[in-house]
């Protein structure tokens, strides 16, 4: 019977691995047929051999987001469970520490903390490495498993270990967790002189969000320009990437999207009409400004519309498609790249400033005397 079972589960697992690479299964079915036996073969010695009984179903769940981790850090499988999950997490408000993540190396690598969360209050840096979850290690787990680790009750505790470049010592954060509640955008006028937007995402409001508070300070005539702070921004929708961009922009062309399939090949360009009328604009970004963020301070720096300041975004310059499957979960797959005007790649590579400042205390405040970055970016205006 279990036999039986195990056959019906690597005649699944072919039919995915076929599905998957059907361009290289028509080009060599032989080679390919080597692979599914061997797959076959060492299932088959783990359960009849490893030390303890394998669930059966967890080990094809495991082997499924091995495809797709082998990949890129960003495409993954979701199981019903997580998947229904993440659709509440979009929603703008869920349960947990406020960072996000990716996979690399096998370890769980921070793309960055979102402000004002319990993960940027304890200290947690973009670039930090997390090894351990409540002691537990994170080597050999699946991102989404290791995400479901941290996830958990409201008010309730979790340890995580992190290794850090620089730092000899791995440090532990006894972080508590929250709902995470994502606000966009906040603003202040500094002297009266210096518009200061910080934006924290790209949700579906933040352009309209924006535009408003662009509006409020056009109405001082005293205004001498902007601050367009991008920095541990993680990203977000690719629609509002292309309108704040917009905002600052007359013409010429934003991003592009490269991928193998033509619908996934497009260009976007800005339409006349510069929000801020030509006034000079600095963006700062650091390691923790991913995708969204950096096409936008991408876009501005290459049509020479605004100063970058601050340190090497992260490089996330990719597009994942979340598609649904009929057992109710879903894989997340990348489909396409970014491409900034220049014609340069984000991924990877990231967007380098104008003027390299590097990151001074933990936290981002328009009120800290710590944040050297905002400070230089504000005396360029104001001396």
């Amino acid at each position: 019977m279990k036999k039986k079972k195990l056959k019906y589960i690597i005649l699944t697992c072919a039919i995915f691995f076929l599905n998957l690479n059907g361009s290289a299964y028509a080009q060599n079915v032989d080679k390919l047929y080597e692979k599914i036996d061997l797959f076959s073969e060492v299932l088959e010695t783990i359960q009849n051999e490893y030390v303890e009984e394998i669930d059966q179903a967890k080990a094809m769940d495991s082997a499924i987001n091995g495809v797709l981790q082998s990949l890129d850090p960003y495409s993954a499988y979701m199981n019903p469970e997580i998947f229904e999950e993440s659709q509440t997490e979009t929603s703008g408000e869920f349960g947990g520490l406020g960072i996000e993540v990716s996979m690399e190396a096998g370890v769980i690598k921070v793309i960055t903390p979102i402000d004002d969360t319990p993960a940027s209050k304890a200290g947690v840096k973009a670039g930090d490495y997390i090894v351990k979850i409540n002691g537990e290690q994170v080597q050999g787990k699946t991102l989404m498993g290791a995400v479901n680790l941290m996830r958990g009750k409201v008010g309730t505790s979790i340890e995580i270990t992190i290794r850090r470049k620089g730092l000899k010592k791995a440090k532990i954060f006894k972080i508590t967790r929250e709902i995470i509640e994502i606000k966009s955008v906040v603003y202040k006028l500094v002297d009266n002189k210096v518009g200061y937007i910080r934006l924290r995402a790209f949700n579906q409001n933040s352009s309209n969000q924006l535009k408003k508070i662009i509006s409020n300070f056009e109405n001082n005539n005293k205004l001498v320009g902007y601050i367009l702070d991008l920095r541990n921004n993680p990203g977000g929708l690719l629609s509002q990437a292309i309108r704040i961009s917009d905002f600052f922009l007359d013409n010429g062309e934003i991003v592009s999207t490269k991928g193998r399939k033509k619908r996934e090949n497009r260009k976007f360009f800005a339409e006349k009409g510069d929000k801020i009328k030509g006034k000079p604009l600095i963006v700062l970004i650091n390691n923790g400004s991913a995708s969204a963020a950096e096409i936008v301070a991408g876009a501005l720096q290459d049509q020479k519309r605004a100063i970058l300041l601050g340190e090497t975004s992260y490089g996330k310059g990719s597009v994942q498609s979340i598609i649904p499957l009929k057992n109710r979960g879903a894989i997340r797959l990348t489909v396409s790249k970014y491409y900034l005007p220049s014609g340069k790649s984000i991924s990877e590579v990231g967007v380098v400033p104008d003027i390299q400042v590097e990151e001074e205390g933990k936290e981002f405040s328009i009120n800290t005397d710590t944040d050297n970055q905002l400070n230089y970016a504000i005396n360029l205006f104001i001396g």
